[in-house]
């Protein structure tokens, strides 16, 4: 296991040193499909491009652009929301307001079902839930950045506010708030929400019932990041 926090930084695990790996951090760059080409997180003058730490030997995911890779999750969320033949598309960062126009945040993926026509037909939202953070990861992110090389085995195990997942924040002053209140709205109108989420993530909320996918109003779309055995990566 890594003595240090740093599991993913802009793209790529942090034992990478390949050309294309040190592209990607000198230019700041985001590989999973960030409105821009650069990564933006924290401060777009100097991206905190940390997209997963280690939680032991577990790598959390805690950029919510990171679940982008390949589009697996709206792949994943239209073979929930849509039956039969169908073509969809997605929309991102759509506001949501309730039935007195006032504004109930952002949906993160609306998916989007149409016709051969262009009509539209259906369409579900997509939550992603990313993992917050206790402690303080940009120290060792700077520290790594300003010579990869040399301190990509870095020991940061005695550092002070040694970063961490806050599994509990993130359920409790996120997911459970977003899931009411979004939640609320798309029930109301009969609509179906899905929530992308890592799997160490999810393995501590609460126990929950199973029902048939046709009967369900909330898949919960579990992931794991694991390398590539063809590639390492």
């Amino acid at each position: 296991m890594p003595l240090h926090p740093l599991a993913e930084i802009f793209g790529y695990p942090f034992d990478n040193l390949t050309a294309e790996a040190s592209r990607f951090r000198k230019n700041r760059l985001c590989p999973f499909g960030n409105k821009v080409p650069n990564c933006t997180k924290d401060k777009a003058n100097s991206p905190l491009g940390v997209c997963s730490i280690w939680n032991g030997e577990d790598a959390v995911i805690t950029c919510p652009i990171r679940f982008r890779e390949n589009w697996i999750i709206a792949e994943d969320a239209a073979d929930f929301f849509f039956s039969g033949e169908f073509q969809w598309t997605t929309l991102t960062e759509v506001r949501l307001v309730d039935k007195n126009r006032k504004s109930a945040g952002n949906i993160d993926v609306v998916l989007v079902s149409y016709d051969n026509k262009g009509r539209i037909v259906d369409f579900g939202a997509l939550e992603v839930q990313a993992v917050y953070i206790s402690g303080n990861i940009r120290n060792p992110f700077e520290h790594y950045m300003k010579n990869p090389i040399t301190h990509v085995n870095m020991d940061w195990t005695k550092r002070p506010n040694y970063p961490r997942p806050d599994y509990l924040s993130s359920s409790r002053k996120r997911l459970a708030p977003q899931l009411i209140y979004k939640g609320g709205i798309l029930k109301t109108w009969g609509k179906k929400i899905a929530v992308a989420l890592n799997k160490g993530f999810y393995e501590t909320l609460p126990r929950l019932n199973a029902v048939p996918k046709a009967d369900a109003d909330v898949a919960w779309l579990v992931y794991d990041l694991k390398p590539d055995e063809a590639t390492g990566l």
